[in-house]
Order: structure tokens, then sequence, then C-alpha cells
């Protein structure tokens, strides 16, 4: 469908688990042609694999169909919205059964359309023998036994065909979390597979809204702008014209904030490349994107910019490595810090010992830190003796017995331990399965893509693409660093912030609150700087753990990415901040050298 000039998507939902008002909310205040949810994430996968292999009509988000559909299904067919959602997860067939049982039931007249072929678990044998490495590190394919998942990410125009046949609701398994909304754009407005600007736009305006409210305010660096009125906070729209500039706001009477910094937030959020965000159906540049007020609760962004279709799909398969298990408790009192820590190495040596005398392999891995003594500052121990801390211990071995161990002689400890021990939560913890993430490249003629609307199925043709490298582009100039600076002020002062993941990689994104101020923050902020602020972090083995800094000029951001930063990342790693959500504050008192003048107007 081509020539309409205008459309509103809602973002309704941003992980399996989001907030069950923001359908009702987005329904009643939007005025919306299409609402969409991105519920997964490489953990999200896994966790759903473990349920369709323990039940075959599960691996779904069972929310989606009880939680938002059942109670919604009547207001969406009265005001003719059209729903896209990949809340179909590993089993987007047994999601749409369930929603079309609920509108049976309803007597509503409503298309649900399933896009199918990113699932490639069947495949496995054949993908290990092909010899796929893993397209950061390396490695080899993973045991074929202990695969849990492997999915391919799709695009949008699957999405298109499926609305282009008449579907109301759309359900997919693994998609790119903006094709939601970019498959959207490619229906209504007729926007072609050459036309790159446009297919950056659509992408970046699905990447705005596909978490929700934190392009409105929700974990915004200055936090007590919207602190008063988070209890009823808005959830995005993204006004998007043909053209393919949009504005972002929200529904009226709602809390949160629509501004430049909420919104540049999270074009930056777990972008890596700015300049190379590669999604299967256009490879996107940010960097000159303009953000720009237009009103109360209205940013509107232009210049995003696409070069062709890459010719493969990523991969993203998860696979059981061993086990892992921890817990955190508090010490309160004098030596707080110094006691949990006594504590912590106490327990690991008992257990230890248990292993030996059972004659089982040492742990793999082990985690200590102590939350409230700058542990996650990388200066533990340094920091002013805290009264009251929470310790965080956790292992990995190769067996739930190893895990076992550890976590009885926690326990058990507790009356010999250090005096000040305390904890809330009753029971002992369990022994739960690492799950690690393997990304590959698979050229885009192996993956065969079918649409199914109420039955009626149709495979797709083979998409086409470009190899793409990053090498071939143009990079914008870094800002000049400044050399006037005289007196230390935190970043914080000058910009706003926020970090995200990747696999085992941490993005940093920063944003200056005044284009004024990115010659200082470009001072101060140089890669090595960054390296060493999250040195405790980093995994430099075998020449990991670089930094990289990218220039965004037109929102006058950096965004630094972190290889190697986060253990392993998701479920794989032990830390207390797997996925680099604390990363951004931790930066956020980084001192940043500028004249005086300009510090006592901060």
């Amino acid at each position: 469908m081509s020539g309409t000039s205008s459309i509103r998507i809602g973002g309704a939902g941003g992980f399996w688990g989001e907030a069950l008002s923001a359908a009702p909310q987005l329904l009643r205040g939007g005025e919306l042609d299409y609402l969409v949810f991105d519920y997964l994430a490489e953990i999200t996968m896994s966790i759903m694999a473990r349920a369709r292999a323990k039940d075959p009509a599960q691996g779904y988000a069972t929310d989606f169909v009880t939680g938002v559909m059942k109670p919604c299904l009547a207001e969406i067919a009265s005001r003719g919205v059209k729903v896209i959602s990949n809340a179909g997860g590993v089993n987007p067939r047994a999601c749409a059964d369930a929603v079309r049982a609920l509108i049976d039931k309803a007597g509503l007249d409503l298309k649900v359309a399933v896009v199918e072929g990113d699932d490639l678990l069947a495949r496995a044998q054949e993908l290990a023998d092909a010899g796929h490495t893993e397209m950061f590190s390396g490695a080899a394919f993973p045991p074929v036994g202990a695969v849990a998942s492997i999915n391919a990410y799709l695009g949008a125009f699957p999405i298109a065909e499926a609305l282009a046949r008449g579907a109301d609701i759309v359900i997919t398994g693994r998609v790119v979390d903006s094709a939601v909304t970019l498959g959207a754009c490619i229906h209504e407005f007729g926007w072609q597979r050459d036309q790159h600007d446009l297919l950056a736009a659509g992408t970046l305006a699905g990447h705005i809204i596909e978490c929700g409210p934190q392009a409105t305010g929700g974990n915004f660096t200055d936090w007590r702008d919207v602190a008063d009125d988070l209890e009823s906070i808005g959830y995005p729209i993204a006004e998007i014209s043909a053209d393919g500039s949009f504005i972002c706001t929200k529904p009226p009477q709602t809390g949160g904030k629509v501004s430049v910094g909420t919104v540049c937030e999270q074009m930056v959020y777990e972008i890596g490349d700015p300049q190379a965000y590669v999604v299967p159906d256009v490879v996107c540049d940010f960097s000159a994107v303009e953000v720009t007020q237009e009103g109360p609760d209205r940013v509107k962004l232009t210049g995003a910019k696409g070069y062709p279709a890459p010719d493969t799909y990523k991969v993203c398969t998860t696979y059981a490595d061993g086990w892992r298990g921890g817990l955190m408790m508090a010490f309160i009192g004098l030596d707080a810090a110094e006691k949990a820590r006594t504590y912590a190495e106490t327990s690991l040596s008992r257990a230890r010992a248990v292993l030996r005398q059972a004659n089982a392999p040492d742990f793999t891995e082990t985690s200590i830190e102590i939350i409230g003594d700058d542990s996650q500052y990388g200066a533990a121990g340094t920091s002013p003796a805290s009264r009251e801390v929470v310790m965080k211990l956790a292992a990995k071995h190769p067996d739930p017995k190893g895990i076992g161990a550890l976590l009885k002689e926690v326990t058990g400890l507790a009356l010999a331990t250090p005096a000040g021990l305390t904890s809330f939560s009753g029971g002992r913890p369990k022994p739960s399965p690492v799950v690690r993430l393997f990304s590959f490249l698979l050229p885009k003629d192996e993956v065969t893509i079918s649409v199914d609307v109420d039955d009626d199925a149709a495979p797709l043709p083979p998409e086409q693409g470009t190899a793409f490298d990053p090498a071939s582009l143009a990079r914008p100039a870094d800002p000049e660093p400044a050399t006037d600076g005289t007196v230390n002020v935190p970043l914080v002062k000058l910009a706003w912030a926020r970090s995200g993941d990747k696999g085992d990689k941490a993005n940093i994104g920063v944003i200056a609150r005044d284009a004024a101020y990115l010659p200082y923050i470009a001072a101060a902020l140089t890669e090595d700087a960054v390296a060493q602020r999250f040195a405790h972090f980093l995994d430099t083995s075998s020449g990991g753990g670089r930094v990289e800094r990218f220039c965004l000029p037109g929102s006058h951001a950096f965004n630094f990415l972190l290889h190697d930063a986060l253990g392993g990342g998701g479920v794989a790693s032990l830390r207390a901040d797997p996925q680099a959500k604390a990363y951004a504050q931790i930066l956020l008192d980084h001192p940043v050298s500028v004249p005086a003048d300009l510090a006592g107007r901060l």
C-alpha cells in the first residue's frame, strides 16, 4: 500500500516481562495505526527454547496472549489497530494458534499471520559440519548436543508481505528488534529495497521505540526530571512520515518526558558502530542524525542514511556450557566489606575442599563482588569504610553438584562467619545452566522464509544482499580536543549517557548537553581513558578487551564499544551487572577539564 502520508506506531513492549499497562495506555490515548511489541533478547531465546523442550506447545511469550491480546482484542478490533509482535519466540505457530483461539471465542474477524523461517535448530548438525565459526571470537561451532536454539535474525519485508496479504496481527519468531516498526512503514509507504535512506529511517524509528519507556524518561540520566510521575510514564509513539522523518512523542496526560536527551540516549543504546548498524534490510548510518525539540514531548529525528542490505543473516545460537550458582547476602556494621570478603573467600575454600575430597574438578570461574565497597568501580577496599554492604558470590562448574557444594557451604558457614551477616530472602539457591551465545553469519539464500495468513502459507523468494565492509566507510572527523580546561567537573554536568550490551560487548553512548561541550568531552574520554576506567571489567587475554570510540556529529555524541567486557555476557556471566546497564553511570562521574568560567556556569 502506498500513498499514505504518515502513520502512528506505539511501542508497547521492550522485553519479555514489560508492564501490561502499556498496550491499554497506547490504545486509549495514542490514536494509533499500529501497536508493536519487541519481546526477544538472546537470553530470552534460551529460556523459551528450554520451555519448548519441556512442552512442544510452549516457547513463546505467553503474557502477550494472556496479558495483552485477551483483554485488548476487542478494542484493537474496534479501533482498527494492527498488531506486530515477535512474541512467537521459538514457537510462533503455537503463539498464533493461541491468539486465534481468543479471536474465535470473542467472535471477532481478525486475520493472524505467522512469519517463519528463522528457526534453524533442526539444521544444527548441518551447520556444525559446515564449519561455521563465531563471528567475533573465531571459536568453533559448539557441540551439537549442547545447543538449545539457533535463530536467524530476519528482517521487515516478510512482515510487510503479511500485512499486504490482509493480516491484522503479525506474529514472528526472531526478527531484529526494529523490524516490527519498519515492516509497517514498508507496507504503508511502499518503500522499496533500494530506498536505503528510507529503510534506515524506518529502522531508526523502530530502534527509538523498541525499548518502550526508555525513550520517554525511563533510565534517563536526569532521572529527577521524571521521578515524580514514573508511576504513569507514557510509552513512546513514532509519528512516521513517508519521507522517513519522524517525531517521537507519547500519549497525553501521561508521565515521563520526551526530550532531546531522552531520545538521544535511546538512539545510542546498544548500537555498536553508529555508521554500520547492520540489519537484514539495510546497513544504517546514524552518525549524522539530527534530533530537535519540536514542542512539549515532541522530538523530531531526520538524517538517517542507508547502504545496501547485507548478503548474510546474523544467526544467534545458544548452548549449554556447564552450571553456575550464587547468592547475595548483606553484612552490616564495622568493617562490613572486610567481613563480607572473608566470608566469601572462606566459603569458596571450604567448597574446594569438598570437591577435592570427591575427586571432582575445581570451579572453572568464581566471582566475589562487594556491593557498597566500590567493587563496580574497580576500587574495592579504597573507598571510605562502609558500614553496610552486599556480598555477591558466584561460581561456575561443569557439574551441578559442584555448584551445590558451594551453595551448601555458604549457607552452612553462616553461624561461623564474622559478625553482621543478614539475609532477607529464605531458601537456598539452586544451580542453573550456563547458557552461552554463539553468533555467526549465514548466506541469505540458505534461509527459507514463509508467511502464513490464517493457515494459508506461502514461501518467499530468497532475499538478496551485498557484502558489506565497514572499512569502506568515510568516517567523520572527531572534534578537535579542547586544551584550555583548567577545572575538573564530572561528565554528568556536560553530558547524558546510556549503556547496554550485545553478547560480551558493552556500549556506552555519551551525548553532549551542548555542542560546545563536545571538545572537552573528546579530550577527556579517549579510548585509553575509557579502557583504564573499565580495566577491571575488560578481558585482555589473547588480545581482547579493546575499546573503540565512534563519533556522531549530528547529535554531538560519542559511542564507545568495549569488547570482551561482560564476563561472557547474559547468563554466561557471573557479574552483578552482566548486561552493562550501569556502565554509563560509572562513567558519568569521570572528570572532564573545562575552563573555570564554564565550570562556574554549570
